[in-house]
């Protein structure tokens, strides 16, 4: 595959893990947790926005138009969040499912960042495996005050007691 089919491939991965955020919010109970899955849409379509700023195919003609088509149903993010919704859909299952995803993202992000000459490109690939990196902590911090589990930042005063 050449970079700019990488590149656009990318473009798609992202709208997708945006399509998720923005579907699974909208199924969200808990108000915290939906304002999580919120962000990390917007987060998501940036993501898109970085990667397209750096590709040169003349196929995609308008990003905005590009973010607005329908999800792509086809997708593993679309296909594993419409098993989800299927069955009974909630939080914990979506969290986990989402931070399973943003792992698998940041290592293939990582990947091909490695396999890129272009700096500026390989910065797009690296600063976006990092980012997803950032969105697996969200995730992994707002599943564990769902599930009532010790916070991060209070885990110094369980440790001392």
């Amino acid at each position: 595959m050449d970079l700019q089919e990488a590149i656009k491939r990318s473009i798609q991965t992202e709208k997708n893990a945006m399509d998720f955020y923005r579907l699974a919010a909208t199924h969200m109970k808990d108000a915290d947790a939906k304002r999580v899955f919120e962000v990390l849409a917007r987060d998501e379509k940036e993501h898109a926005g970085q990667f397209f700023a750096i590709y040169q195919g003349g196929d995609i003609n308008s990003f905005d138009d590009f973010i607005a088509k329908p999800p792509k149903e086809e997708s593993d993010w679309m296909t594993d969040l419409r098993k989800m919704l299927d069955a009974d859909f909630n939080e914990r299952q979506a969290m986990e499912l989402a931070m399973k995803k943003e792992q698998q993202l940041e290592k293939a992000l990582r990947e091909m960042a490695a396999k890129i000459d272009d700096a500026q490109v390989r910065q797009v690939y690296e600063d976006n495996a990092k980012s997803t990196n950032h969105h697996y902590q969200v995730i992994e911090s707002e599943y564990a005050r769902l599930m009532g589990m010790v916070h991060e930042t209070d885990i110094d005063t369980f440790v001392r007691e």
